[in-house]
């Protein structure tokens, strides 16, 4: 059914919960088309809330429009230039 809904290939992904530091992190990775992305994200109650990052954490992306889900629909991960 989402396949006729759906202009461009299906965002997939896995998704994992992860405890750090007393933080649940989400971490999905992504399968398919967007295969080899792999994002992680936590919940604040308040954006200059400390925390502590976890060693496999990568760079900052929550502003890059690239990273939603509406852009990996149209834009996959597999077409991006290195």
């Amino acid at each position: 059914m989402l396949d006729g809904l759906c202009d461009g290939p299906l965002v997939e992904k896995n998704r994992y919960c992860v405890e750090y530091e007393g933080f649940t992190w989400e971490i999905d990775e992504f399968l398919g088309e967007n295969s080899g992305l792999v994002v992680a994200e936590i919940e604040l109650e308040s954006p200059d809330q400390v925390f502590a990052l976890p060693p496999w954490i990568g760079r900052e992306v929550s502003e890059d429009i690239r990273y939603y889900n509406t852009y990996l629909s149209k834009y996959p991960f597999s077409t991006w230039k290195p």
